[in-house]
């Protein structure tokens, strides 16, 4: 009597999960069937965007400049920000008024397209610099690079020093953190790269995604856009692919000298690791001949919560180098 009762209760659950996993299931297919519909009309809604194609390694990269001046600022984006021109505006609309600000969109960032190939880091340099040459920018450029684009902008000096006027790191990724190749190419990143790309490919991303951090400066239609980027480009292959040559580009960048740039380096105290991200930073402010390192308590794309105080402190940077 009690094994009849205890089958029945158990044929009752699975019914329950399979009629779960069923809804499940039901759900994800169309939200699938959604999101490729909403992809495919948000074609010609990226067709008109901000910043100029330029061919590169027969793909089309995209610059965007916006103001002019005696410096030359390069916004570098850090890895897999969806739309680096978006990402980077509350800073950089507060500085061109006196200064040429350049956003570069890697391939596989913001409106660039992907490219198949190796995405080691020089051949990133490579391609970034004879994009800002076609587009007739001419150095030497302040580097402002975020996240792990400090790797590139790090490189950039040391084999291209006349070119790297100063670097303004905003939290950016240095090779002298032991370890950091460990993390980026480990289980963990690679598990939730794994999970972004489920996210992208299944379209959840276009109802999880929040644009709170932007502010009421961003019209309807840029919103639009910032969310079709996001859900193109969201833990793509060009951008993934990028994480599988780091600990190439540390090897090299530690195989040399820390270049002596100036450098004013802004570091995130929110890093679980605080202490030791600080000193790496400030290791590359003492190689530096004239350095300067400022903490902010901030999440890690401080640009998009301390741009008022960057903005400001880098006008005294770049006024001191004269």
């Amino acid at each position: 009597m009690k094994k009849g009762i205890v089958k029945k209760k158990l044929k009752i659950i699975v019914r329950v999960l399979l009629g779960i996993l069923a809804i499940l299931v039901a759900f994800l297919i169309i939200v699938k069937i959604w999101n490729e519909i909403a992809m495919s009309r948000e074609k010609d809604l990226l067709i008109d965007h901000p910043g100029e194609f330029i061919e590169i390694d027969g793909r089309n990269m995209n610059i965007y400049v916006q103001g002019d001046g005696e410096h030359t600022i390069v916004f570098m984006s850090g890895w897999g920000t969806e739309s680096p021109i978006y990402d980077f505006r509350p800073l950089y609309s507060k500085l061109s008024d006196d200064y040429k600000c350049v956003v570069i969109e890697k391939f596989g960032y913001g409106f660039s397209d992907e490219i198949d190939g190796e995405r080691d880091f020089d051949t990133i340099l490579r391609q970034d610099r004879e994009a800002l040459e076609k587009m007739g920018i001419e150095g030497p450029f302040i580097l402002c690079p975020h996240s792990l684009s400090g790797l590139e902008a790090t490189l950039w000096a040391q084999k291209y020093p006349e070119e790297v006027e100063a670097i303004v790191g905003l939290d950016m990724s240095s090779a002298n953190y032991d370890g950091l190749a460990e993390i980026k190419e480990g289980f963990a990143q690679k598990t939730a790269i794994n999970l972004n790309k489920i996210v992208r490919f299944s379209g959840i991303n276009r109802f999880l995604m929040s644009i709170s951090e932007f502010d009421a400066t961003y019209t309807d239609e840029e919103l639009r856009q910032y969310k079709a980027l996001v859900c193109r480009n969201q833990a793509n292959d060009t951008v993934c692919r990028e994480n599988d040559a780091i600990g190439e580009v540390c090897e090299e960048i530690n195989a040399t000298a820390l270049p002596s740039t100036p450098t004013l380096q802004f570091v995130s105290t929110y890093n679980s690791n605080y202490e030791y991200w600080k000193s790496t930073h400030q290791e590359l402010v003492d190689a530096s001949t004239y350095g300067k390192l400022i903490e902010l308590d901030c999440d890690h794309y401080l640009h998009q919560f301390e741009s008022e105080r960057i903005a400001e402190e880098m006008r005294d940077f770049i006024d001191g180098l004269k």
